[in-house]
């Protein structure tokens, strides 16, 4: 760093400004002190850094899965609000493995993460001890309970279902069936779950056992499950599938046994990826402000580590999209 100063004339906390915050100086003397960075080839020393700030500037988060849907959409917005802010984002996926889940996070603070960022807030008690063990702040994303010691930053998981529940009601449904994603270790999908069960009994309406099917995040469960529930006797007019997939799945298996959509059945989703929607029969969603809730996650973590108070979660909102699954309730 002294040899970058003396070459490019400026101090050494010019050097460490242009490192750390670089919108703090003029893109002159950004672009001069980078080009003699780049001429020495310097790379700053990270475990040097941290040593003397007692932190690494990174930021740790681990996520079921990081393929398609609402987790991807929201690593993205994180990263991006991380990167601008000069910290550096660390993934780790968990698979809905909750042992798997705290072995990622002791790994992650092993490695010195400043923060972290979960997904849900249900963990074991080891767990839960270990979170309370650390000096290094966290938050909850994809979940909102005001109730819960950290900070939540999600869509109300149950409320949203109880809206497409009205929705479907609104369109004459009283013969319901659902498609859930299992809920171990998966407390938005108990919600999702709980929350169409609490609102269909608004309506003094019930799932019939047959018709409520729980499997894995997958198109073929999809299929499978769809299958299931049919045969409930009388029949669903009505679907609500729990994730994107799950919906997808159904919707192409309706197709292949010649059910149509929505003129025999309607099928609703939760998540909204593009295939729902260039699909040949568009399905119906509730659709997350997942890139919120990423760029929401990565301002709170950031606030939390740079102490400010009080730092409190936030409900991200979500809405139904109609699209050409659903209908109004067969008269036949």
């Amino acid at each position: 760093m002294r040899q970058v100063a003396a070459i490019a004339g400026v101090s050494t906390a010019t050097v460490s400004r242009v490192l750390n915050n670089p919108h703090s100086v003029s893109e002159g003397l950004r672009t001069r002190v980078m080009m003699v960075i780049d001429q020495l080839g310097w790379v700053p020393n990270a475990a040097a850094r941290a040593l003397s700030s007692n932190r690494t500037g990174a930021v740790g988060a681990i996520f079921p899965t990081l393929g398609v849907g609402d987790f991807a959409r929201a690593i993205d917005a994180m990263q991006d609000a991380l990167s601008a802010r000069n910290y550096l984002l660390l993934l780790a996926r968990s698979r809905y493995d909750a042992d798997l889940e705290l072995v990622q996070a002791r790994k992650l603070v092993e490695r010195g993460v400043d923060g972290l960022i979960l997904v849900g807030r249900t963990r074991s008690a080891e767990y839960e001890q270990f979170l309370d063990r650390l000096s290094i702040p966290y938050l909850n994303a994809f979940v909102y309970d005001e109730a819960t010691p950290a900070p939540c930053v999600g869509p109300d998981n149950a409320r949203a279902m109880a809206e497409m529940v009205d929705y479907l009601v609104s369109l004459g449904h009283r013969r319901f069936g659902m498609i859930a994603q299992t809920t171990r270790n998966n407390d938005r999908a108990a919600a999702r779950r709980d929350g169409v069960r609490d609102a269909l009994a608004r309506y003094g309406l019930a799932i019939q056992p047959q018709a409520m099917a729980e499997g894995e995040w997958s198109i073929a469960e999809g299929r499978k499950l769809l299958r299931l529930t049919l045969e409930a006797t009388p029949r669903p007019t009505a679907i609500i599938c729990g994730n994107a997939l799950l919906a997808i799945g159904a919707v192409l298996e309706a197709a292949a046994i010649g059910v149509a959509v929505p003129e025999d059945l309607s099928i609703v989703g939760y998540d909204d990826t593009e295939m729902m929607s260039e699909l040949p029969t568009p399905v119906t969603t509730v659709r997350v402000a997942s890139e919120q809730v990423g760029q929401c996650a990565a301002d709170l973590i950031i606030d939390m580590l740079e102490g400010k108070s009080p730092v409190t979660g936030a409900r991200i909102p979500s809405e139904i999209v109609v699209r050409q699954t659903t209908g109004p309730v067969p008269h036949k």
